[in-house]
């Protein structure tokens, strides 16, 4: 039976769509990407969350602590310890960083100590330039196990008083509505939060990105449910392709007049701008994914690999930059110290097409460099196995 790979392929389009944001593309593409491609990821997330984690906390807080907190803690705690090294080549420096003007500095010992407990203990203190995207990291951690913890709070309540006749006649119902209940609350407490500008004091960035993710993982869980059925539909009455060029022209919409992502410093009407076209751009993500899986051929297989290793391209993509950046100096004679401006390099962004070189470095050296890791790793189980198996 042929394996879908739909999910796949959107977290491939989801990962590259990042990349080319990241690259200063033009400013009309940006905020279109922006709407929908980082809630695509919760959702992405929450479509293979189980209800069996319930009654086996255990195993999902060890394979997010695994997937997320593991990758996380080592790639930080590495780009710690070249940090000042990255100055001293000249990677980095205190001339040139943002479009905002704001640079970085080689870290003192104390520093790099506190940044090391900050990495360990609230999932922060990674390099702000070549770790830009690892919020992501913390935001997806916080977001499953707060997910996990209201279901079971939730699931715990409504065992306890499903012994009165009447809600016990109803117990599948009552049951059923846990995820849309979870979602609302999320919603209702991000609406507060935004409304009178709170922030949760043990949470970096103050948690909204982590309570919005919350929010999104859910969907995923509940469009898991109605997934076939929505396949069918869209299938059926052969609507696949207007009603994904509907959702795209209200994501460009929404992305035109009412703007909004996630933001950590989103304000209460940037909050109530994301769902929608967050939600859609997912649909129009996966309608196009569910297109690429009926097809065979190299650029399915591609999204396939890229989708199965987006947290390696989440990892190394802003490093990866620095290959084009010194093209772009070369091309334009500019200041060699330009390579440590972040994401890329600033000057003539909105002029030139070095956001496509900056995608095709930023997605294809992580890509190629997980590739050969793989390779390298069969071709020493190969010979470790060989050598087993020779008579000693």
């Amino acid at each position: 039976m042929k394996r879908d790979t739909t999910i796949s392929i959107a977290k491939g389009l989801a990962i590259i769509l990042m990349v080319i944001a990241h690259a200063e593309a033009p400013g009309w593409l940006c905020k279109f990407i922006f709407e929908f491609h980082m809630p695509l990821f919760f959702i992405t997330a929450g479509y293979f969350f189980s209800t069996k984690y319930l009654h086996d906390e255990a195993t999902f807080v060890k394979k997010r602590i695994k997937g997320l907190y593991v990758p996380f803690v080592k790639w930080a705690v590495f780009f710690l310890i070249i940090h000042n090294w990255m100055f001293d080549i000249g990677i980095l420096n205190e001339v040139y960083g943002n479009e905002q003007g704001g640079v970085l500095h080689p870290w003192s010992a104390h520093q790099i100590q506190q940044n090391l407990w900050n990495i360990f203990t609230a999932m922060a203190g990674y390099d702000a330039f070549l770790c830009g995207a690892f919020w992501f990291f913390r935001g997806l951690f916080v977001a499953s196990i707060l997910y996990l913890i209201i279901y079971k709070i939730l699931d715990l309540g409504f065992s306890r008083i499903s012994r009165i006749p009447r809600i016990t006649r109803n117990s599948s119902k009552l049951s059923a509505s846990f995820p849309y209940l979870i979602c609302l609350i999320m919603l209702l407490l991000c609406g507060w939060k935004t409304w009178e500008g709170l922030k949760v004091i043990n949470l970096v960035q103050g948690g909204y990105r982590d309570m919005m993710g919350c929010f999104f993982f859910g969907i995923g869980f509940i469009f898991r449910q109605f997934a076939e059925q929505y396949r069918q539909v869209i299938s059926r009455h052969a609507i696949a392709i207007p009603i994904t060029i509907l959702f795209g022209v209200i994501v460009w919409l929404f992305s035109k007049y009412l703007t909004a992502n996630m933001n950590w410093r989103s304000t209460f009407q940037q909050f109530l701008s994301l769902p929608v076209p967050a939600i859609l751009g997912f649909l129009m993500t996966y309608n196009i994914s569910r297109w690429i899986d009926t097809c065979e051929g190299w650029f399915k297989r591609f999204l396939v690999y890229t989708g199965n290793h987006t947290l390696n391209i989440f990892i190394f993509h802003i490093i990866s930059y620095k290959v084009v950046s010194l093209i772009k100096i070369w091309y334009y004679g500019l200041d060699i110290r330009q390579i440590g401006c972040h994401m890329v390099i600033h000057d003539y962004s909105q002029q030139d097409y070095f956001w496509i070189l900056y995608t095709v470095a930023g997605v294809g050296i992580p890509l190629l460099g997980t590739w050969l890791w793989e390779k390298t790793k069969e071709k020493i189980k190969a010979y470790r196995a060989s050598s087993a198996s020779l008579p000693q």
